[in-house]
């Protein structure tokens, strides 16, 4: 990948980012994703726009009772609920402020070990994501104002959110999930993924953004998938560095279980 192309590239104007990401911060792939984006970021220097994506909005119409474990409907909804709050940041902070911001969600959500001395059922814990409690602390953290935890109940972002879960399914078709990458933007490609499982250290990240983009950039390429994946590698699943998760089917991109 030539670094001091895509540099030049937005310092003359000609495109907002280097990649549009699309997230819903309860998404644990999406949040292993992220930390690979940032790390090539670090060496690169090229931009991300961190976009919206609702999980809850895409399954909208779905009966989570009958397709999904219990805790997944209380989880895509404090998704939204989050989501909510980051619309309202970027709103009154500007697009840079949502970068810190799902950083801090993530760190919050999937870098800490369940505890074990205060075990609750995981609907409770999921649906705890999407209040005041948790997330005031976290935007003092991100050096944002608490008073944007208001959001988490006004609805009027919800408007906004789907216009921009629409444009990521408009560039991927809907049979996806999280996150929705667009590379170089506007009129690169934008795939579902890539998925992993396992965080690559500094020289493979780069290696394996230097695949992708490649894959990205060939104008008939349209898909690889495979439902099998690892249980991902962060310690809110309980899976250290340096180990490999349970292999799990998520037929396609989702939990949903099929009849």
């Amino acid at each position: 990948m030539d670094w001091a192309c895509i540099r030049n590239r937005c310092k003359a104007g000609r495109v907002d980012a280097d990649i549009n990401f699309y997230f819903d911060p309860v998404c644990p792939f999406a949040w292993m994703t992220s930390k690979w984006v940032r790390m090539v970021q670090a060496q690169s220097g090229y931009s991300v726009d961190w976009r919206f994506i609702s999980l809850r909005q895409i399954n909208a119409n779905v009966d989570y009772d009958a397709h999904f474990p219990p805790e997944y409907e209380a989880g895509h909804t404090a998704g939204l609920r989050l989501l909510r709050v980051a619309a309202k940041a970027r709103a009154e902070h500007g697009r840079e402020s949502i970068a810190e911001l799902y950083e801090a969600f993530g760190t919050h959500i999937f870098e800490a070990a369940p505890d074990s001395a205060n075990l609750r059922p995981e609907h409770e814990v999921r649906e705890q994501r999407g209040t005041r409690g948790f997330v005031e602390p976290i935007l003092a953290e991100a050096g944002l104002p608490r008073s944007l935890a208001e959001a988490l109940d006004d609805e009027s972002w919800d408007r906004e959110i789907r216009q921009e879960t629409d444009e990521a399914l408009g560039l991927t078709g809907k049979d996806v999930g999280t996150p929705i990458i667009h590379f170089e933007p506007p009129a690169g490609v934008a795939f579902f993924g890539p998925v992993i499982s396992r965080l690559p250290d500094e020289e493979s990240a780069a290696e394996l953004w230097d695949h992708v983009v490649g894959l990205s950039r060939f104008p008939g390429f349209a898909e690889l998938k495979r439902s099998l994946r690892e249980q991902p590698q962060l310690p809110a699943f309980g899976v250290a560095a340096g180990t490999a998760g349970r292999q799990e089917d998520w037929h396609g991109g989702s939990r949903r279980q099929k009849k």
